[in-house]
């Protein structure tokens, strides 16, 4: 792509633009974090046992992985403001039909909804690449705005729900983020620029169906491994079902005219390191979280093992873990600028390697759990920031909704992959004293360390290794 500095107006257009696509990342950044410290209240609220609030997270990864390829294909064929528009209007009432959800089963079906957010980001990234004209560097710098928005939102929402959720009703609080979506909505639908490139053609229905199908597929074997364990025939079963019929859809995207995923521009030089580093970075960005709290909760005095804090110290090492990746995200254009964007990249992988492999020998103090997880959040706040920006630039104009957001789709299959390995893992009681009380053994967190250490290592070579080629010249027909 070109490198040569935009001009003043268009570096003004970039920017107005990025400054209208911020509101929805503060959005997003309050879906993320606003419900993180009022499961238990939401819970209570529903009247459901804290396992069952498991379910949530299952849902929602199921529905993000499925919609996400499709919306941002049709971002590419028909616009990004309107496929945007209408993702934001289902986000708005799922989230309107959370607060005042009459059962679980319907709480549930509307949270699970929700997961349609996620095509955002790459949609958004789609559209600044589009506006940038190619400028890559300006397409980095308008990405790392977004996710720092992003990750700063997540802080304050998580913050908003612990002040509120006391005084409030519960159906008061749940709507507070049902606010948030509705005023970005009417924003973006009656200020947001229309985007000039669209690619047109018939819709791959064909291969929708295929790809839900196998996705669905995965991730239902997924969540069974979860619930029944390693030793579920059915859970295995699903998996490979679902990995089988990958091959039929590769096939039938092969042979479309107007293919759902642009399986030539995927498997080219350019674009196939990026979207593996955007699975194995899904299994620490999203897989990881959950063991990080639990360990940092667990008494050493019973357990053996961990850190022995309470919730307060929990949300303090989150808050701190996603500053660093808001520094690390703001970092990532510099230092592109300064090497390449593969080196860049392999960079940031590689502080994530190293973020986690220090929780190995070093996870017996305070000191030493802020550290490790400051260091992790750097590289994953530039991995964040980076990967959608760098498939969007690696794809022709048509295709960047396509390419920036089967990276969030392929994301999130990787930490639906990594929650049932580390769920697995996690799942022997380990309790030196009384193993009633269910601590996960001391190996299971180092399996959870070491799996994301070993993921973030294979992402780093990877980007450094595979070099775009000739055949990436279909990137930039």
């Amino acid at each position: 792509m070109s490198t040569v500095a935009a001009a003043p107006t268009m570096r003004a257009s970039v920017w107005s633009v990025v400054g209208l696509l911020v509101l929805l990342e503060v959005a997003s950044g309050v879906l993320q974090g606003y419900y993180t410290p009022i499961y238990t209240d939401i819970a209570r609220h529903l009247d459901i046992k804290d396992a069952d609030v498991n379910w949530f997270e299952a849902a929602q990864l199921i529905v993000s992985a499925i919609a996400v390829p499709p919306l941002a294909r049709l971002g590419d064929q028909i616009g990004h403001k309107n496929i945007l528009v209408v993702a934001t209007l289902v986000t708005a009432a799922a989230t309107w039909a959370t607060a005042f959800a009459p059962s679980f089963a319907v709480f549930l079906m509307a949270w699970s909804l929700t997961g349609v957010y996620v095509v955002w980001l790459p949609l958004e990234v789609a559209i600044v690449h589009l506006r940038a004209r190619g400028d890559e560097h300006l397409t980095r710098r308008g990405a790392a705005l977004l996710v720092a928005f992003l990750e700063t939102s997540v802080i304050v929402g998580a913050g908003v729900s612990g002040a509120v959720v006391g005084p409030l009703p519960m159906t008061v609080v749940l709507a507070v983020p049902a606010v948030v979506v509705t005023v970005v909505l009417v924003v973006i639908w009656r200020w947001l620029p229309v985007t000039e490139q669209r690619l047109g053609g018939r819709f791959d229905w064909t291969g929708l169906m295929l790809l839900t199908a196998a996705i669905a597929l995965v991730m239902a074997g997924l969540v069974v491994v979860r619930v029944s364990g390693p030793g579920s025939v059915l859970a295995w079963a699903l998996v490979v079902l679902g990995l089988a019929t990958l091959l039929p859809f590769g096939r039938v995207e092969l042979h479309s005219a107007a293919p759902l995923v642009d399986i030539r521009l995927l498997r080219t030089r350019a674009q196939l390191p990026i979207q593996l580093t955007a699975a194995l970075s899904g299994m620490s960005v999203l897989g990881a979280q959950i063991p990080l709290s639990t360990f940092a909760r667990t008494d050493p005095a019973i357990a053996g093992y961990g850190l022995g804090k309470g919730a307060g110290f929990v949300s303090v090492l989150i808050v701190l873990y996603v500053f660093s990746m808001v520094v690390g995200a703001m970092a990532y254009p510099r230092l592109a600028r300064a090497a390449s964007t593969p080196a860049a990249m392999a960079t940031s992988a590689l502080l994530v390697a190293i973020g986690y492999a220090m929780w190995l020998p070093w996870h017996h103090s305070t000191g030493q759990a802020v550290t490790n997880m400051v260091v992790a959040g750097l590289g994953s706040g530039a991995l964040v920031a980076a990967i959608p920006a760098a498939a969007a630039a690696a794809a022709p104009p048509a295709s960047a909704g396509m390419a920036a957001g089967l990276t969030n789709a392929i994301k999130t299959l990787g930490g639906a992959v990594a929650s049932a390995i580390f769920a697995i893992a996690l799942s022997a009681t380990g309790s030196i004293a009384d193993p009633a009380k269910g601590h996960a053994p001391l190996s299971g967190y180092l399996t959870v360390w070491a799996v994301c250490s070993v993921a973030a290592l294979v992402a780093a070579v990877v980007l450094l290794l595979v070099r775009p080629s000739a055949d990436s010249a279909l990137a930039h027909a």
